[in-house]
């Protein structure tokens, strides 16, 4: 996979990257990681990538021209190639969408400032309008760190462990289960019981209605019918599920 991350603080992005899991996906040759200082597609002097909104108002906006450069200056090596904008207005990113853009080839990414991006940038080059919750931010570069760790950890070859990416929270709708490991106790708190009793089906059986449970207190918006077995939905019952 290609990422290619377009902003105005290309070290922001740079550094982030250097670390950990993507770190790891890049030095494994699984990811190719490319930052674009928007700025350097500017002509004037001073590099200005934002002007006053016609119309008036407060705030200043990202300029198209910088914008429709940087993008057409990226190399487009495959036909599946998608360009988000990060942005407050854009879908709300979730896992099933982390699973998706984890199968694609190349994704460019603008990261928005200021009071946004001049309209004929989201009408003529973005494909996908994105945001990690409904809340503003400084910019788009930590939303992109957001997506690019989300997405990056579920392609095969990333994790030591594909299965424990597949399983984690929100993969199949709901929150996830309770973990431990070692001690079996400590400071008076034992493992339950059935995590030490080597019964595969069992344990199945509580990790699924530990997170129904866990799902039900924290996150009741989560649980969706029509993603339940009825298995599932006679327990919740148990605990007051309607």
């Amino acid at each position: 996979m290609r990422i290619d991350v377009i902003t105005v603080f290309p070290d922001m992005i740079a550094n982030a990257v250097s670390y950990g899991v993507i770190a790891r996906a890049i030095t494994r040759e699984l990811l190719k990681i490319v930052v674009h200082d928007l700025r350097d597609y500017t002509n004037d002097k001073h590099r200005s990538v934002d002007d006053y909104c016609y119309g008036g108002g407060a705030g200043m906006l990202l300029k198209p021209e910088p914008l429709f450069k940087a993008v057409e200056a990226i190399d487009a090596n495959t036909d599946d190639r998608k360009v988000i904008l990060l942005t407050p207005q854009g879908r709300l990113f979730n896992q099933e969408m982390a699973r998706q853009l984890s199968l694609s080839e190349h994704l460019i990414m603008i990261c928005g400032r200021y009071k946004g991006v001049d309209e004929r940038v989201r009408e003529s080059l973005v494909t996908d309008e994105i945001s990690i919750g409904d809340y503003v931010l400084s910019g788009g570069e930590i939303p992109a760190l957001v997506l690019i760790d989300a997405i990056v950890r579920l392609i095969p070859g990333v994790i030591g462990n594909y299965e424990s990416a597949q399983d984690d929270s929100f993969s199949d709708g709901i929150l996830d289960c309770p973990h431990y490991t070692r001690p079996a106790e400590y400071r008076g708190m034992r493992v339950p019981e059935v995590l030490l009793s080597g019964d595969p089906k069992k344990i199945k059986t509580w990790q699924r209605q530990q997170a129904l449970a866990r799902t039900l207190k924290k996150r009741l918006d989560l649980l969706k019918k029509e993603l339940l077995s009825n298995e599932d939905i006679e327990f919740l019952k148990t605990l007051g599920y309607e």
